[in-house]
């Protein structure tokens, strides 16, 4: 497979920016190989939905600007939908145990996450932070507006604070994973409108 698909497989597998320094690393070739490639991948996709979305620093995959007029009304047809139980359950466990990374996030779910995330962090009820321990990664947090919406004023405050940490360090096991599939593929089509009153 050339390098450029192997970017774009890379980039989409992430979900999230990723910086040159760590693809340059993953993929064992130099700065300037990199480079080449992205250039590349840049031309192959002129004219299609997604882009390639580059900083100095860090790459990612974006829809194309051309598309922005209909993104921002399907944001705000999303923004009036039902979290779901999966978009809850991600809620919660960025609500209890975050700064937490989306790889962790998966591990407690037992299924990836980046879907459920990104309409949360749409929705402003969860904010991506560098990893202070990783610049190349992410961290993903309750918002101010959900301690507003819940109506506390620190975390600490939510229910059952200490037995609810407890219980997201149990394994998910594989029977669960594959309801919490089936509760995603459902999230991402449910027309339905509302925010439930509690993440819990």
């Amino acid at each position: 497979m050339k390098l450029d698909a192997l970017i774009e497989a890379i980039l989409y597998f992430r979900g999230e920016p990723v910086s040159k320094k760590e693809l340059a690393k993953i993929l064992e070739v130099s700065k300037d190989t990199l480079k080449e490639a992205l250039d590349s991948l840049h031309g192959k996709m002129e004219g299609r939905g997604i882009a390639l979305l580059e900083t100095e620093d860090d790459v990612s995959l974006g829809t194309a600007p051309g598309a922005s007029e209909l993104i921002t009304a399907m944001t705000k047809e999303e923004m009036s939908r039902d979290l779901g139980k999966a978009g809850l359950e991600t809620l919660t466990i960025v609500a209890y145990k975050g700064p937490i990374s989306r790889s962790a996030i998966d591990n407690i779910r037992g299924v990836n996450s980046s879907f459920i995330l990104r309409n949360l962090l749409i929705r402003g009820l969860v904010e991506r932070v560098v990893d202070p321990l990783d610049q190349r990664a992410f961290l993903y947090k309750p918002t101010v507006d959900l301690l507003r919406f819940l109506g506390i004023s620190k975390i600490e405050d939510l229910p059952e604070y200490d037995n609810v940490v407890e219980k997201l360090e149990e394994p998910v096991t594989e029977e669960e994973a594959a309801n919490k599939e089936v509760e995603d593929d459902l999230a991402q089509e449910s027309p339905d409108g509302g925010l439930e009153d509690e993440i819990i």
